[in-house]
């Protein structure tokens, strides 16, 4: 039986390069507050996120939540979120492991300037289908991309504009194309040399949003592979600059700041439901 959720809510807004979550510590009604996602997370009636983090401080466990309630497998931006998270809200210092659904994350914390705090977050290798390099067709053109797994799938795109336009456009056709049938995340993406690369991204059950860690490491496992990047580069995102390492067991590497924006009380019942009739 689902518990009802407080009358109020105490959560904390952190930002990593744009990409935004909400983070909610343990214990909570939980299942009752992912419900309320798409209302606490719109950015004109809510208070506005890309997603939910929930984190366990006994245990530094952490689940990611979607905007549309669905639950993700990963989040590179929201790891460095929960390590900021950690630091600042729990006193956590030096190497932190983190565990998400697919596999305990090692992170290192760089350093710390006031409610910033930068990140190695080691995600571990990408896993590529042998079938991995696709040819799709949708209703606005045929798409050359790489289908890439990081913890979570993705679909890298080539040979497209890198802009906010077409990412809203092909986006949400890749996302839900057949040839995914539990979703993906959609990155366009174009080498600029040999040791950067410029991304425009949409995430599965969030949508646009202005950078994300998981992306910025498919887009450079992808460019790695096919030789097109070096094994370091900068991935430039609308957000801002992920650096992504590839070391010679395979993992990936990202480093990365986030940023505590505030504490947030939130009433529930503000949020919108059904409409009750005053006797």
């Amino acid at each position: 039986m689902t518990s009802a959720p407080p009358a109020r809510l105490d959560l904390v807004k952190y930002q990593a390069l744009g990409n935004d979550y909400l983070v909610l510590d343990l214990p909570a009604p939980l299942e009752a507050v992912v419900q309320l996602l798409p209302q606490i997370c719109d950015r004109h009636r809510g208070v506005g996120s890309d997603g939910l983090l929930s984190f366990d401080p006994a245990t530094f466990a952490l689940r990611i939540f979607n905007p549309d309630s669905s639950e993700a497998e990963k989040s590179g931006s929201g790891l460095r979120i929960a390590a900021c998270h950690a630091v600042l809200e729990h006193g956590a210092t030096g190497r932190l492991a983190i565990a998400t659904r697919d596999r305990v994350n090692e992170i290192l914390v760089v350093g710390r300037r006031g409610p910033e705090v930068v990140s190695r977050l080691d995600i571990g290798p990408p896993r590529f289908e042998p079938d991995s390099c696709l040819e799709l067709e949708t209703p606005a053109g045929r798409v050359s991309c790489r289908a890439v797994d990081v913890g979570n799938p993705h679909c890298v795109v080539f040979g497209q504009p890198v802009t906010a336009e077409r990412c809203r456009e092909l986006g949400p056709l890749l996302e839900n194309h057949p040839r995914f049938p539990n979703r993906t995340n959609v990155q366009l993406a174009e080498p600029l040399g040999r040791d950067r690369a410029r991304v425009e991204i949409w995430e599965r059950g969030a949508g646009y949003t202005l950078a994300s860690g998981t992306s910025a490491s498919a887009v450079a496992a992808a460019l790695i592979r096919s030789g097109q990047c070096n094994s370091s580069l900068d991935v430039l995102m609308p957000g801002g600059t992920l650096h992504v390492e590839q070391l010679a067991d395979g993992h990936l590497v990202q480093t990365g700041p986030a940023k505590r924006v505030c504490g947030i009380s939130l009433r529930l019942d503000d949020l919108d439901g059904p409409l009750t009739e005053e006797p």
